[in-house]
């Protein structure tokens, strides 16, 4: 098990270095910093102050080397420099420090706020509405895919098989504006929701409120993909596993069918749908963006859509990074989980 942490968190890092210099480059010469920092109106001296501070006055070989020296958990700074970028971490040495810090992944032209501090607040968001829609996608997803396997060539069936197939063909960011509109507006007096908010709002009177009803229409547009997925990965790893001669052994020892379908069958028919699971779950967090968009939501990705709008790109570059970790340990906790529920995988 540690050689395999080992040899996937290698493979993890190698990932992350490639993603950090297709981020670098890709942002590279669109718009001068120094003027979405100071607008318009700024001096040539102070611009070229600004243009000194990010470095854009080195060559691009150094810029980059100096980024990666920022993201990366492990650096070199001198002690001004710690001082300066009010760094969280570990130093050791005197002039020139070495760090293990939380990546610096420098300030918002904007806000001129420290990236990570802005992309930390929006976290919470995104987690606990990806969490939330992956439970749905879950529960509902497996119970309808049991459902369709076990009732197979009956209406169930088949309305079991339309459902998911429209599913899956639905874009987020179309059911998002027709679930909005439908449940948020014209049905909002019945249903009590609304088309946009987040998970707390700010009443003039009686202050910061907790809204979990905000969480329940992008929770829903979110899961709606994974549950057809995994209602359709279900039933038709059911199906494979119904046809066993286990199961017919377990019918003739006299066991009920509840619990050769529930105990016998769905645990060995879970090793797809928990991969399939896992991997949404990481496609979610990314998946959000125009989702956290549309119902208003506070999260990394309402956070960088707002942020491109402003041509913002520190907090782009930032948010990009932060996602791509997330999918990366996800899918490693995805293998081992495998391992987990199938100890025939483990012990291959």
């Amino acid at each position: 098990m540690i050689n395999y942490l080992a040899r996937k968190s290698l493979y993890g890092l190698l990932v992350m270095l490639g993603i950090v210099v297709v981020v670098f480059f890709l942002f590279q010469g669109f718009g001068d910093p120094s003027r979405l920092i100071m607008g318009q109106r700024a001096d040539a001296a102070t611009r070229e102050n600004i243009r000194k501070e990010l470095y854009l006055d080195q060559p691009k070989w150094k810029q980059f080397l100096l980024y990666l020296n920022d993201v990366s958990p492990v650096s070199i700074y001198s002690r001004d420099e710690i001082r300066d970028r009010q760094l969280r971490g570990i130093f050791i040495g005197s002039n020139y420090t070495l760090t293990l810090k939380f990546p610096y992944l420098r300030r918002s032209y904007q806000t001129k706020k420290d990236v990570w501090d802005i992309l930390m607040e929006a976290l919470p968001g995104t987690i606990l509405l990806a969490t939330t829609a992956m439970i749905i996608a879950s529960v509902f997803g497996i119970l309808l895919g049991v459902l369709a396997a076990v009732k197979k060539g009956t209406w169930m069936d088949s309305s079991a098989i339309f459902a998911s197939v429209l599913g899956i063909s639905a874009p987020s960011f179309f059911m998002g504006i027709v679930i909005a509109y439908l449940f948020g507006f014209v049905l909002s007096r019945f249903t009590g929701l609304h088309m946009t908010g987040s998970l707390f709002d700010t009443d003039p009177f009686a202050g910061r409120q907790l809204q979990l009803r905000n969480l329940i229409l992008p929770a829903v547009t979110l899961g709606i993909r994974p549950l057809a997925i995994i209602a359709q990965l279900t039933r038709g790893s059911m199906l494979d596993v119904l046809d066993q001669d286990y199961i017919r052994t377990a019918y003739a020892k006299g066991l009920s069918k509840q619990m050769v379908v529930w105990k016998h069958a769905l645990r060995n028919a879970l090793n797809p749908v928990i991969t399939a699971i896992t991997g949404w779950f990481a496609e979610l967090l990314a998946g959000a963006f125009f989702v956290e968009y549309i119902f208003g939501w506070k999260g990394i990705g309402k956070v960088t859509v707002d942020a491109l709008e402003k041509l913002d790109f520190p907090v782009v570059m930032g948010s990009v990074l932060i996602t791509s970790f997330f999918f990366i340990v996800i899918n490693i906790l995805s293998d081992w989980l495998y391992g987990v529920v199938d100890p025939r995988v483990r012990i291959a």
